[in-house]
């Protein structure tokens, strides 16, 4: 596996490149325009959360590594923390011509992606980022046009978070602890905190932190980077060790602008797809390390770990959730149980290859 070097953090844009960026695919941002007497062709690409947010890394990683690698021809304007568009809008706004490129979370549309999401919503999958995020994006690549809500999208690059914890801002112990916490978590991940006691909310990463201070959720399931990447170890003093839900992305462009994209640089663009991958789940697993170290330090945040008697109640209680997703998928007519070995088999081949 390569080792990848760190980035730095991505620089906001302009307020004036901003502007430019809303509006529609006639826009300087999403068209081929004269720069020093040579075509350049100039992408917009969105994200809802912040710039030090995982994700947003990997956006930035990708414009320099596109525009790197095509010698300058195709510049690529950042748009992160919901400047252009926002988690509720996103693939809307791709389809609109808003963006050309837009990254979210398929979970936060959960009748959507319903079989991409299976990966995530699935519960007991001991895996890291890298691992889990190479898996995804191969998926995307073999189930293509069976990817309901992806169809209209060409798949720039596709990754996930490693599996959600509890992070709260009281301990949570054993399951008594858990009963009525109000917990944040994406989308259609919400099945695990209902059969553990818990209420579910729905909402965005970038809302959290204000709900966390005003006392709206008791805390949230979530990769854990986030406790230093967005400071929310200031409230969040409690982290259960006890893997949930994953959180699937996946980055997009229209097949209409795909297909107007020279062959060269769509080229580089494949080329790009599954090294990001890569790239982006090797970074979380990076950070996640140094967020926890950083929160104990800094913030006093404890990580409980689960006694095994305890443990096992709440195994008892998450059993059927699987089941039970796989089934109303095959209700759909989607081949849930296919998807779910053949992503078993993918983990089980990139845990095997060496570091």
């Amino acid at each position: 596996m390569k080792t990848y070097k760190r980035i730095g953090r991505l620089s906001l844009l302009a307020a004036a490149v901003a502007l430019t960026g809303c509006g529609d695919q006639d826009d300087e941002s999403s068209t081929s325009t004269r720069d020093d007497d040579r075509e350049v062709i100039r992408l917009s690409y969105a994200f809802f959360a912040p710039a030090q947010s995982f994700p947003a890394i990997q956006m930035e990683r990708w414009a320099n590594e596109v525009s790197e690698r095509t010698d300058g021809k195709v510049d690529v304007a950042l748009f992160p923390g919901g400047t252009l568009l926002s988690a509720n809008n996103m693939y809307d706004g791709v389809l609109n011509g808003v963006a050309d490129i837009g990254l979210s979370a398929t979970s936060y549309e959960p009748g959507r992606f319903p079989l991409i999401n299976l990966a995530g919503s699935l519960t007991g999958q001991n895996v890291n980022s890298e691992i889990a995020s190479r898996t995804v994006y191969q998926l995307t690549q073999e189930y293509g046009q069976q990817m309901s809500g992806l169809e209209n999208f060409k798949v720039i690059t596709a990754f996930t978070s490693e599996p959600a914890y509890l992070q709260t801002i009281e301990p949570v112990r054993q399951l008594e602890d858990a009963q009525g916490l109000e917990i944040r978590i994406s989308g259609d991940n919400s099945r695990a905190l209902d059969a553990l006691g818990m209420t579910a909310v729905g909402m965005s990463q970038a809302e959290t932190g204000e709900a966390l201070q005003s006392g709206i959720i008791d805390g949230y399931a979530s990769s854990r980077e986030v406790l230093m990447d967005l400071q929310f170890a200031r409230t969040v003093k409690y982290v259960t060790d006890y893997p949930l839900t994953n959180t699937i992305f996946a980055a997009v462009m229209t097949q209409e602008k795909w297909a107007s994209l020279p062959a060269e640089v769509q080229e580089v663009m494949e080329e790009l797809a599954p090294e990001m991958a890569g790239f982006t789940g090797h970074y979380l697993d990076e950070q996640i390390q140094r967020s926890l170290e950083w929160s104990q330090a800094e913030e006093g945040v404890e990580i409980i770990s689960l006694t095994q008697e305890e443990a096992a109640r709440w195994n008892e209680r998450l059993a059927p959730i699987n089941e039970a997703i796989l089934s109303d998928a095959e209700a759909q007519g989607l081949p849930a149980r296919e998807f779910e070995t053949r992503m078993k088999e993918l983990v089980d081949t990139y845990r095997a290859e060496p570091l």
